[in-house]
């Protein structure tokens, strides 16, 4: 399956984005799906993950202003994201594997990355 992740950019503190990852090849449905997050110099952080049903699971440092959720007829996963402050500054990514997972080696495919920057 390929990944594609986009909707990064610049916003302001308090802003908000929504980050789509479109799949191809494979429907997503079929796999568990995960954000992550690297910040330069950084490890690869986890954000959300969710399965095709059920509620997703999110990282303390998020929960309450990220909503991860997905479109299966358009086989796309989002990643909804409110009250954005600058140490959400990050490339985004998001990633398919065949388990929920918080740890990014779980995971099997990935996307290319999408860059999100948050000004104070």
């Amino acid at each position: 399956v390929q990944l594609q992740a986009s909707g990064g950019g610049l916003v302001q503190a308090g802003g908000s984005l929504r980050l789509s990852c479109a799949g191809s090849g494979r429907m997503l449905n079929s796999y568990a799906m995960g954000w992550f997050r690297q910040a330069p110099g950084g490890k690869r952080e986890f954000i959300a993950r969710a399965w095709s049903s059920g509620n997703p699971y999110y990282a303390d440092s998020v929960k309450g202003r990220f909503t991860m959720s997905r479109d299966n007829a358009k086989n796309t996963v989002y990643l909804q994201m409110n009250s954005l402050q600058s140490e959400d500054t990050s490339v985004y990514y998001c990633a398919a594997g065949p388990r929920g997972s918080t740890a990014p080696a779980q995971y099997v495919y990935w996307g290319q990355g999408t860059q999100v920057t948050v000004s104070s």
